[in-house]
């Protein structure tokens, strides 16, 4: 098993205490043997905003809480190059996937990560990104 980018929904299921995620997400740190999970500032971004949103105080702290132990990758030039790179042959093709969706492929692709998503299809048109779906 190669290293992996979480994405928004994967986490979001964990969070919520999805049994088949929680499997994967031990098998990947205690079996694998990968020290944390890796999630983009778009994914924290997210969360966050959608506990905010709610209001959901409680939440909040424990999301900041399981957070600091996470390995949150940031946008880099490269990333943002590989992002602006697939929106203009995506573009070009008809196909819109969303800047903040495109932004995660382009941090996966930069970190050399296979992204864990419960939305195959949806990034499947990104060329160079590997996935997974954990939810499977």
């Amino acid at each position: 098993m190669d290293e992996c980018l979480i994405d928004t929904d994967i986490l979001s299921f964990y969070l919520k205490g999805d049994e088949a995620i929680k499997t994967k997400v031990e098998e990947y740190l205690f079996v694998k043997g990968f020290e944390r999970l890796n999630i983009s500032e778009i994914t924290y971004y997210e969360i966050k905003a959608g506990l905010e949103h709610r209001r959901a105080r409680q939440q909040i702290r424990q999301f900041e809480e399981f957070s600091a132990e996470c390995r949150i990758l940031k946008l880099t030039k490269n990333s943002l190059d590989i992002t602006a790179n697939r929106y203009g042959k995506l573009k070009r093709r008809g196909i819109d996937i969303g800047t903040p969706d495109l932004m995660v492929a382009g941090i996966a692709i930069d970190n050399n990560m296979v992204l864990v998503t419960n939305n195959i299809e949806h990034f499947r048109p990104v060329e160079g990104l590997r996935l997974t779906n954990w939810k499977e």
